[in-house]
């Protein structure tokens, strides 16, 4: 997952229908909504889940791929931990489930009587989870200060109402010089007897990165009384502005509550300039928290209402909603109303014909997210391609990792191949396909500039010579981030596997000699293969093979094993399996890796207490590791080897991991990558090779589920698969039928589901010779 390995070791209502029916009262909380059927899908979505743990996702508001994420921090590095009782502030920007610091910026805090200290750990405001609820778009708690607090939002802002006790010193502490992230400069300004600007630079996530700035705008909705700012531990009664390099600095303002108890705000922010702020704000500012609160919700509703399951526990449709509302949580847009964005150049720049986003966890997110976006959200999506192509253009060079207008170099291979070629197979880059490829080729033939802040494919002049990325240890780092060297053997199989994809696009785009050049490299993963153990091996730069001969002991994999990288090879699944020595010897690791026999005997305690360790524990394992990324498609491999009830029973017993609490997230989610696995294997359809359009099939958990889909992408508009009677006994394929006729095959591509209205499988309580057929497996990619 996206953190650093070395911490790990110490639509059927429409929007203004749904606002008419929620004129009448608030949505139910998440975390109180009534069993038995719900009237709205937002009542059944608890965003409390993975907020204990190392889920590290929030609780707080946002609409779908906002900018504003307004949520409490309580101290934990990444916002919000559940066993955690004090909030320090209400910041504007989160990222779900990511797992090292970023974001946090500006947290506001409602307090009363004088300002006696400046650091949010000491001001910080005491709170019970009994005060507290959350729904899509709306967060409430009641600080036991005796202040209450709502945060709502809007695509560009973040919108506040509080509630204080009849008081002459009601405070609102806006905190420019505290965040998540590390502080460079900060400057706030109080411009007007309602009006409070900030400008916070920081930098770093899970090591130092370019600067970036963050420019807000906070109107209140009646002027305050009395004002100040704060530098360092000096509080400044009537200052208008302060500046400040690495340490605390704010500015409070104060409101008469004897008569009129409420309070409410609007924050709006821009990562191009104070203007972009101010246009944001009066853009999507100026209405009442109430109304702002509706909105919300009914853009959650709209969103949510595009999948429709039935069947299943009230358990099981809230951790599938939950998931499906966390998956449309990021990417985030980037571009202020009037179009403007600050590129990787630093630089600002205006998006024309598209909105611009930003936040890229590729790592992670290629492997589940982008495939379910692409088929749930393919507008957005096709924006999200386009402004990850857009940032080659402004910079140079292609993102592994991006948070708002910087390169991270988090995590290592190369992950934006397989997102932006699932982008082209999906029919999302019509118009854009040469432009991407000369991108993408860029990326996979050479290395970035050495003063360039990318590492891109760090290793790939070995690997162009040699075939392999070497593991070289303890090597120093030429740029900040993690790097291709210290992970040599996943990264070339990384390497591998998007030299796949982008061979088979340059084939369909008529780029004959590179498609024959990338097909080629796409068996590069041989070349780790030692035959002495029957298991991937990181090479050194001699090319020895090197590390301990135990494949659970192994060195140089990402966050994983040997064990757990072994199926990750999605674009030649018939030669792993003759490489290993056949079917029948890859089913007998299959179902070692899996704990196979215990896991049908009893699957949530397999799951629990066999696969999982803990949520950084990624190394000296042997066994699936279903929370985290490398081994993610691992159970579907059994499509490949004659047995795909076991994929089924794989799958669904790594469902059980995700509950309707706020344990219940099966490690980071990162950015709705774990959310996404579970919603598309949920609805038992799976992108079992990455950045192609092969989607490979399993037993639904719901026995119907209805997919509303964007007519200018799926023609027919609606898909419905079926399972009657599916159920943890019952949850075998006897047969398949597309439109009404047989269907033998186990897997679909998204030109089949462009012209399908109907998958249907009758299930039983025995596996079935369904799927296990000569042809019936997903072929490799060529």
């Amino acid at each position: 997952m996206t953190r650093r390995t070395r911490r790990s070791r110490p639509r059927a209502l429409g929007v203004l229908a749904v606002a008419a029916l929620l004129g009448t009262g608030l949505a139910a909380p998440a975390a109180q909504a009534a069993s038995g059927g719900s009237a709205q899908l937002t009542d059944l979505v608890n965003p409390f889940i993975g907020t204990e743990n190392e889920g590290n996702t929030y609780p707080g508001a946002a609409v779908p791929f906002g900018m504003v994420q307004f949520s409490p921090d309580t101290g934990h590095n990444t916002g919000y931990d559940y066993s955690e009782d004090h909030i320090r502030g209400f910041s504007t920007v989160h990222l779900s489930g990511v797992g090292c610091g970023l974001g946090g910026d500006l947290p506001v805090l409602p307090t009363t009587g004088d300002i006696t200290s400046t650091d949010y750990a000491t001001y910080a405001a005491e709170f019970s989870h009994d005060d507290e609820k959350a729904s899509p778009g709306y967060y409430k708690v009641g600080l036991k200060t005796g202040i209450e607090a709502e945060l709502s939002a809007t695509k560009r802002t973040g919108v506040q109402k509080y509630t204080f006790p009849a008081t002459d010193k009601a405070n609102v502490l806006l905190n420019a010089g505290q965040s998540l992230h590390k502080s460079l400069h900060t400057k706030v300004e109080i411009l007007d007897s309602r009006t409070v600007r900030t400008a916070v630079t920081g930098s770093g996530f899970c090591q130092d990165t370019k600067p970036y700035t963050v420019y807000t705008i906070t109107k209140f909705d009646r002027p305050f009384t009395t004002s100040g700012t704060w530098k360092g531990d000096t509080v400044t009664a009537g200052s208008k502005t302060s500046d400040a390099d690495a340490e605390r600095n704010g500015a409070y303002v104060r409101f008469d509550t004897s008569k009129d108890r409420t309070v409410e705000a609007t924050t709006a922010i821009s990562y191009v300039d104070a203007k972009g702020a101010d246009l944001n704000l009066r853009a999507e500012g100026g209405r009442s928290f109430d109304k702002v609160h509706r909105a919300a919700t009914a853009a959650w509703e709209d969103r949510l209402d595009d999948v429709r399951a039935q069947g299943g526990s009230e358990t099981l449709r809230r951790t599938f909603y939950s998931s499906l509302y966390r998956s449309f949580l990021a990417p985030n847009i980037g571009s202020d109303v009037d179009g403007r964005y600050t590129g990787w150049d630093q630089k600002t720049h205006r998006a024309k014909g598209f909105t611009y986003y930003q936040n890229w966890s590729l790592w992670d997110t290629y492997r589940t997210q982008a495939q379910l976006l692409s088929l749930l959200a393919p507008r957005e999506s096709r924006d999200m391609a386009l402004s990850v192509v857009q940032i080659d253009k402004d910079s140079g060079w292609l993102p592994k990792w991006g948070y708002g207008t910087v390169e991270t170099n988090i995590m290592t291979g190369d992950p934006v191949t397989p997102f932006l070629t699932n982008a082209y197979q999906q029919g999302l880059l019509k118009g854009h396909e040469e432009d991407a490829y000369r991108a993408l080729k860029k990326n996979a033939d050479e290395v970035p500039p050495a003063d360039s802040a990318p590492v891109g494919r760090e290793a790939n002049k070995e690997y162009l010579a040699d075939g392999f990325a070497p593991y070289i240890k303890d090597r120093a780092h030429v740029k900040p981030g993690d790097s291709d060297y210290d992970h040599g053997a996943s990264a070339t199989l990384e390497y591998a596997l998007s030299d796949a994809m982008l061979g088979q696009m340059a084939k369909e785009l008529g780029h004959k000699a590179d498609a024959k050049r990338y097909a080629e490299r796409a068996q590069n993963y041989r070349k780790i293969f030692d035959s002495s153990t029957g298991f991937f091996r990181a090479r050194d730069a001699a090319g020895n093979f090197t590390g301990p001969a135990d494949p659970a002991q192994s060195e140089g994999f990402h966050e994983g094993t040997s064990w757990q990288y072994q199926w990750m090879v999605p674009q030649d699944l018939p030669g792993m399996v003759s490489l290993i020595g056949g079917e029948d010897a890859a089913n007998k690791r299959l179902d070692s890796f899996f704990a196979y026999d215990q896991l049908v005997a009893d699957p949530a305690k397999t799951a629990r207490e066999v696969w999982v360790n803990g949520p950084y524990d990624y190394y000296n394992a042997d066994k699936y590791n279903p929370q985290n990324e490398p081994d993610l498609i691992a159970p579907y491999t059994y499509l490949s080897t004659g047995r795909p009830w076991k994929t089924t029973d794989v799958v669904h017993a790594a469902l059980t991991l995700f509950t309707d609490a706020p344990t219940g997230m099966t490690g980071n989610d990162d950015l709705g990558t774990m959310s996404a696995w579970n919603v598309l294997s949920s609805i038992g359809i799976f992108p079992v090779q990455p950045g192609t359009d092969t989607w490979g099939l399993s037993t639904p958990v719901f026995e119907r589920v209805d997919l509303t889909l964007d007519r200018r992408y799926y023609p027919q508009g609606k898909l419905t698969v079926k399972a009657p009677g599916t159920t943890d006994s019952a949850r075998y394929i006897q047969s398949a039928r597309t439109n009404g006729a047989a269907y033998d095959k186990t897997y679909l591509t998204t030109g089949d589901l462009r012209g399908l209205r109907d998958l249907s499988f009758t299930v039983g309580s025995e596996p079935s010779q369904w799927g296990t057929g000569a042809d019936a497996a997903p072929p490799a990619v060529k």
